[in-house]
């Protein structure tokens, strides 16, 4: 599996691997291989392929942003002046750098990109605005929508 592996070729064993790995990414090797129906060494060399493959790109720790106080969600939509390589390139580089961005999608619609900007509260926003997003240049348009609860907010992909 030195490719990407996509689903069609995944088989049985592989989805349920898969399946645990999303619920309990700590789950120790042993457990998973009972839960999948796989002796431990058939298990390991399966989830060592799926990580090579690039299919589990990582692992990771889901952390509660209340309980760090950061506690504000904002949904941004940004328009660029110019739809040009550079001026993407540019704009895309700086959304990875910058922490409170946590996800950024290129969308079709009214807008260039969509951004999900977790941060503490309305002046940290105020200040990622005028400080960091303001001063990129090529924006055109930026359009706030504020989150008022979480509603569903899943990390596993349905297999």
């Amino acid at each position: 599996m030195s490719e990407k592996t996509g689903l069609a070729q995944l088989d049985s064993f592989d989805r349920r691997i898969l399946t645990e790995l999303q619920k309990d990414g700590r789950i120790k090797n042993q457990a998973l291989a009972d839960r999948v129906g796989l002796s431990p060494a058939a298990c390991w060399r399966r989830v060592k392929a799926l990580e090579e493959s690039g299919t589990i790109r990582q692992y990771t720790a889901l952390v509660d942003a209340d309980a760090l106080g950061q506690s504000l969600c904002v949904l941004v939509m940004v328009s660029l002046v110019r739809h040009t390589r550079d001026s993407s390139h540019e704009f895309e580089q700086a959304m990875r750098e910058w922490p409170e961005v946590l996800q950024c999608y290129a969308v079709t619609g009214n807008a260039d990109f969509m951004l999900r900007v977790v941060i503490p509260d309305m002046a940290a926003y105020d200040r990622f605005l005028n400080e960091k997003l303001f001063d990129l240049p090529g924006i055109s348009q930026v359009n706030s929508n504020f989150a008022l609860r979480e509603v569903k907010q899943e990390t596993a992909l349905p297999l």
